[in-house]
């Protein structure tokens, strides 16, 4: 979708459908020059009788289409509440642009036009509204069609070109800025949805390099893919053990984004990458087991925040790790019980093939200390535990650095990416000791699932401040939301990049 900004008036845009957007009560701005008397002058007063006939009154669950060819130079208007002034949050233009441009996408639009919408409140910058505007937009849009046919694309309908509207050339310079940074991230965003949408014979740990390298090439960065052979030579025998049911190799994907006047801090991002979980040995049931190719959402989200820190050309080194395999059983897959050694040194015991995704993260966080990291940061769809615990609306995060943990809960709630802290205290860590090794993959009594999750991957970070984000409920939506479609959410991307943004 080609996205420009212009100035102009909304009364005088010729279009096929204009989107605008009002709180309650608009229509008692006494000032002359707001967009509802201009509208409605030009609709000979239509808009005062939606008024007073309470059609519309700009609630926030209210949506209006009026067809205005006979009026206006624009053939559609549609009305979008965004209900009191007082409550309004960033996250709110996301969602009603999301639903407009649906609502206009539905009825065979094209080309549309979004009004910047009038009194925001001044807290809000407007580079921050316009961010917003073009994310809620592109991440609304988005859907995977590359495995369809050709016939059956002609078929979607689809808006190709979108135009932001500006009252005032005041403004245009910022608007530009947070056009131009959500075009940005959300094209990180909607690169890993692809990834983690595609099934998993063809989104293989093999792919997932290439796709890694395709990126590295484009944006000029350091990319090195490490063989089997290579992953061995490191004594990374915890990731291996997972490898070994699988006839696809696995895969130690590196990216290093190194600019030349970046902070004297060095972030590494890990991101688990089971391109399909079967359970191994431990086999799951074979309900919605077709969804776990999306166990690789790491991994997929890792290399959106590396293509979305270097397109911003952010002032900070950030390095991508993304420790990718199958897990599969077969004759030669791990077995339960089974005893392997980490890259790290610590012995495992693996009493369950399905706790696989904390073993490969276990030698991935160990080797990335080397890099001498300001801060580590994982994040995996780890544990169905999570899920029971958050649902689909917060991330688990786990650490052990509470500034850090501050910075993610600020990040969150600019992004709207949500986080929730579970506690790693030192009591839950008798639960992982085990009988035959240094510790084992699963706890003793099947409780805190998710936090036990969090106290394994805790013994190999060391003293480096560490953040741990479980996204297993919050990757994957079964249901459309605003401007996340059924699928794949790419979680994480917005959330870890606006941390890095925000970085001091």
């Amino acid at each position: 979708m080609k996205i420009s900004l212009k100035v102009g008036k909304v009364e005088n845009e010729v279009a096929e459908a204009v989107i605008v957007f009002f709180f309650e009560k608009f229509h008692e701005d006494k000032g002359p020059d707001g967009v509802y008397k201009k509208l409605d002058s030009a609709l000979g007063g239509m808009l005062k009788d939606l008024v007073n006939n309470k059609e519309f009154e700009g609630k926030g669950d209210q949506v209006l289409l009026i067809h205005t060819s006979k009026f206006l130079k624009a053939k559609k208007l549609l009305l979008v509440g965004l209900g009191k002034q007082d409550d309004f949050y960033l996250d709110l233009i996301r969602r009603r642009v999301g639903n407009g441009l649906k609502r206009v996408r539905d009825i065979g639009t094209s080309k549309a036009v979004i009004a910047m919408p009038e009194r925001i409140p001044q807290k809000f910058k407007t580079a921050d509204i316009f961010q917003g505007i073009v994310e809620g937009a592109e991440l609304a849009l988005f859907k995977f069609d590359k495995l369809v046919s050709e016939k059956e694309k002609e078929k979607e309908k689809e808006i190709k070109e979108l135009t932001l509207l500006l009252e005032s050339r005041q403004d245009f310079k910022e608007a530009q800025k947070g056009v131009d940074a959500g075009e940005k991230l959300s094209s990180a965003v909607n690169m890993s949805r692809e990834l983690i949408i595609k099934p998993a014979n063809f989104s293989t740990p093999t792919f997932l390099a290439e796709k890694a390298r395709e990126i590295a090439k484009a944006l000029r960065l350091k990319c090195k893919v490490l063989s089997e052979r290579e992953i061995k030579k490191l004594r990374m025998g915890a990731f291996l053990s997972v490898a070994k049911g699988s006839k696809e190799p696995p895969k130690f994907i590196i990216m290093d984004y190194h600019p030349r006047r970046a902070k004297p801090h060095t972030i590494v991002v890990v991101g688990k990458g089971i391109t399909f979980d079967s359970g191994g040995i431990c086999l799951k049931p074979s309900k919605d087991l077709y969804k776990m190719k999306y166990d690789m959402a790491g991994g997929a989200v890792v290399l959106g925040v590396i293509q979305a820190a270097a397109s911003l050309k952010l002032p900070l080194r950030v390095v991508g790790l993304i420790p990718a395999t199958e897990n599969l059983p077969s004759g030669s897959a791990t077995k339960p019980g089974d005893v392997v050694i980490s890259h790290s040194g610590k012995s495992i015991e693996v009493q369950n093939t399905d706790a696989e995704g904390r073993l490969i993260l276990a030698d991935a966080l160990a080797f990335a200390k080397r890099f001498k990291p300001a801060a580590i940061i994982d994040l995996a769809t780890l544990t169905g535990a999570c899920i029971v615990a958050l649902g689909d609306q917060a991330i688990g995060m786990m650490g052990n650095d509470q500034k850090l943990m501050e910075m993610f809960r600020e990040a969150g709630m600019q992004t709207f990416e949500r986080v929730w802290e579970l506690p790693l205290w030192k009591e839950y860590e008798e639960q992982i000791k085990s009988d035959v090794a240094d510790i084992k993959n699963i706890g003793s009594n099947g409780g805190a699932g998710a936090i036990l999750g969090g106290i394994f991957l805790k013994k190999f970070v060391g003293d480096c401040p560490w953040i741990h984000l479980d996204i297993a409920g919050t990757a994957w939506t079964d249901r459309d939301k605003d401007y996340i479609p059924k699928g794949a959410t790419g979680v994480g991307v917005r959330l870890i990049t606006q941390v890095l943004r925000n970085w001091k």
